[in-house]
């Protein structure tokens, strides 16, 4: 996730800028920049790598203008180096973008036939010709500023500078956070609270569709149609350690609460519920080449949280595209003579794209001819490289050790993967098809509900706090998300947690139930809900104190359970995206009441790179 910060005031801009840009480094990015007005001209700095290498660049040529903008990018559209990092420039301007431009193909190929040069391979450079060619038809800047943005499709943060007026900058949102810092002698721009914090307090947000014009005294926001909007002033109290995790007490709770705009993310420009279609970009083209082979399958590698995300997809691609599915641990799967051929599809998932057991299993798949899809969230890491293509999850950096926002998005990776499977093999009608990418673009609204109380979760770890074990039940689909949620316990809490098929109780786990052992059950309706249903009355009998996740309108069951949780509503398929959260919420609370190191767990690292 890019970091932005811009300053106009009396003091020099560059160090506010680096300053800004620093507090923004654990967001995570590969390149960095800044711009400045400089008597009439532009002075761009640009650097790939660290913040450091930026530097040094500046000890050179450094600026003494008092008005500036910075970035640090993480790779979306072309790879990580100088030509492609923020800000971008056209003659009389120059801006820094978040978010993603999803028609920029079309507009680009529009700006080169009317004479514009374009060197990247972003989609942000073509914002700067889009206004730039506005202003070249005498338009008055907010004007040509306005018209730009009404042709954007797709998420944007922008801060932008006009050559021919250095005593501003322009603001513009729709999707991409950015805040506003009022200070005296000056205001500053900024993605996220924390690189304001050194500087002032008070702060107020540009929302959606709506653009800011900031001068060294105030700040002027306005709508879409030119009209001025009035904002609250708001004091920001946070430690500046604190502002790094959004006011959080731990990276890994913001990163549950990110789940909602990072699911939005993930699927912004893949689902077209008007076409009914889904946009994998080299991805789909991939997919569309091999799912006409006869004998075409698909092999799933991946380790730990990835490999449950590979479990939940196996339930998908094979019902809904019914294709055969195998999933395997990387870590098992390079040490035998795996069956996969030209006509196998490996699809390889990790969340840093350098787990070593999953790079060796894609080399070894392709050394036997097997063609390679990565799910990943980190640009250009290795995984990616090696892969035949890749679909990138948008998750923005995750520094929990305990994954959270990188399932939920290799999830809905999944999901998107095996409708568009369905859509080729022509399994879906166009009704079908509709709506199921509506109940998708749907999950992220379900999920900001599912988190919205967090009572029960508090019950629930009041129970489980001085517990040495604890099993999870689930049936179906659900059994991949018990798994999931029995590693979250173990991996920050330290509590013997293991998960289990629920029809798989009576085969040996049942005899480790005894008096007030705790049980998690998901027992959602659907199919095998009487099954599961079953499966809890067998633990209950032998003393298990159960604590449920169900349907919230489901009254009959509910006298079963010590504990309930409730989850709403949703298709049965896409379950997984609101059982998941609940269990997420249980095992950090759990954790923070034993006092454990949350987001650092002892023994563990963030990417595997080693065996």
């Amino acid at each position: 996730m890019c970091g932005i910060v811009g300053y106009i005031g009396d003091q020099r801009a560059e160090p506010i800028l680096i300053d800004g840009l620093k507090k923004l480094e654990y967001r995570g990015y590969d390149s960095a920049g800044v711009a400045f007005i400089d008597d009439g001209a532009f002075h761009v700095v640009r650097a790939k790598g660290k913040l450091s290498c930026l530097i040094d660049k500046l000890k050179n040529m450094g600026s003494h203008s008092t008005i500036g903008i910075g970035h640090t990018r993480w790779a979306t559209h072309g790879k990580p180096d100088e030509i492609n990092a923020h800000p971008h420039h056209s003659r009389d301007v120059v801006l820094v973008h978040n978010g993603i431009i999803e028609n920029y193909n079309t507009l680009k190929s529009e700006m080169i036939k009317k004479g514009h040069k374009i060197i990247s391979e972003t989609d942000t450079e073509v914002i700067c010709h889009l206004i730039q060619d506005h202003l070249d038809q005498d338009m008055p800047f907010l004007k040509a500023l306005i018209s730009s943005l009404k042709k954007l499709n797709g998420a944007y943060s922008l801060v932008i500078l006009n050559r021919n007026n250095p005593d501003h900058i322009y603001l513009a949102r729709k999707g991409s956070p950015l805040v506003v810092g009022l200070g005296e002698g000056g205001n500053f721009v900024a993605s996220d609270i924390p690189a304001l914090l050194a500087h002032t307090r008070d702060v107020t947000f540009v929302e959606d569709n709506e653009i800011a014009v900031v001068s060294r005294e105030r700040a002027l926001f306005y709508n879409l149609s030119g009209d001025p909007v009035n904002k609250e002033i708001k004091k920001i109290t946070w430690t500046a350690s604190q502002a790094e995790k959004g006011g959080y007490k731990h990276f890994m709770l913001k990163e549950i609460m990110e789940q909602p705009r990072v699911l939005a993310d993930t699927l912004l420009g893949r689902v077209d519920l008007e076409g009914l279609s889904v946009n994998l970009g080299e991805a789909g083209a991939l997919l569309e080449t091999m799912v006409r082979e006869p004998e075409f399958r698909l092999k799933i590698v991946a380790c730990g949280t990835s490999w449950h995300a590979g479990l939940v997809g196996k339930y998908w691609i094979e019902d809904l595209a019914k294709v055969l599915v195998g999933v395997e641990l990387s870590s098992e799967f390079r040490y035998r003579q795996p069956l996969v051929t030209p006509k196998t599809l490996v699809v390889a998932i990790s969340q840093s794209g350098e787990t070593a057991d999953t790079l060796a299993a894609i080399r070894e798949s392709k050394r036997l001819g097997a063609r390679v899809l990565s799910i990943c969230n980190v640009v250009e890491s290795s995984i990616p490289r090696e892969s035949d293509a890749t679909i990138y999850t948008h998750a923005g950096p995750e520094i929990g050790v305990a994954s959270t926002k990188a399932f939920t998005t290799q999830m809905a990776v999944l999901y998107m993967l095996a409708i568009k499977l369905a859509l080729e093999k022509n399994l879906l009608s166009d009704h079908e098809a509709s709506q199921k990418i509506q109940a998708l673009i749907e999950m992220p609204k379900l999920i900001e509900k599912t988190l919205g109380d967090l009572k029960p979760i508090m019950r629930m770890t009041e129970r489980l706090r001085n517990k040495k074990h604890c099993y999870y039940i689930g049936r179906g689909i659900e059994y991949p998300i018990v798994l999931e949620g029995a590693l979250k316990l173990k991996e920050i809490s330290y509590i013997h947690a293991e998960g289990f098929a629920g029809g798989e109780l009576k085969h040996g786990p049942i005899a480790l139930i005894e008096e007030k052992v705790p049980v998690i059950a998901v027992v959602l309706k659907g199919q095998l809900y009487d099954k599961m249903v079953s499966n809890i009355l067998e633990v209950k009998s032998r003393g298990a104190m159960v604590l449920a996740l169900v349907n919230a309108e489901d009254k009959d069951i509910q006298s079963h359970f010590d504990e309930i949780l409730h989850i709403p509503y949703a298709d049965p398929d896409l379950n997984p995206f609101l059982t998941i959260i609940p269990l997420q919420l249980l095992a950090y609370y759990v954790a923070v009441d034993r006092g454990t190191d949350v987001d650092q767990p002892r023994n563990l690292a963030k990417s595997v790179t080693v065996e």
